[in-house]
């Protein structure tokens, strides 16, 4: 087993090495919507995940999801000619979902502070119900 250390370095630079690779070895334009996001590295340093984004929408990302199946092993041969390590990891390519999820979040934060804005705006006209001290003091009543 590998240092956990040393397995995040070598996913950085992997990650560096399929976007460089994207650009430059895979002939494809819809290579070039494809954003690489993170990799991670198993401590065996013998599988790399791979995850990228896609602007766009369904048609481009299945399109992007098409170039790095075919280009798999072009992206596999360019990663193993730039490690320096005995054995090349296999590539696995995984849809970040996190800018999808983020904008989802988004919009459930800016919903709760619209309703927090009505709601402020209720209460500012509002008066009490009763008197504005509805607990009765036990002070006043028992002065024996």
């Amino acid at each position: 087993m590998a240092d956990p250390a040393r397995a995040g370095r070598l996913a950085q630079r992997i990650k560096v090495l399929v976007a460089e690779a994207l650009r430059k070895a895979v002939k494809d334009e819809r290579a070039l919507d494809i954003t690489v996001t993170d990799a991670r590295v198993t401590n065996d340093l013998q599988h790399a995940t791979v995850y990228y984004t896609v602007l766009g929408d369904a048609e481009t990302r299945a399109g992007a999801e098409e170039v790095l199946a075919q280009n798999k092993g072009i992206l596999r041969r360019e990663v193993g000619r730039n490690l320096t390590i005995r054995l090349t990891p296999t590539l696995e390519f995984v849809a970040d979902e996190i800018p999808e999820n983020a904008s989802n979040l988004e919009e459930l934060i800016r919903k709760a502070k619209e309703r927090d804005a009505e709601v402020a705006a209720l209460a500012e006209g509002a008066v009490f119900a009763g008197e504005s001290d509805p607990y009765k003091k036990d002070d006043e009543d028992q002065e024996d």
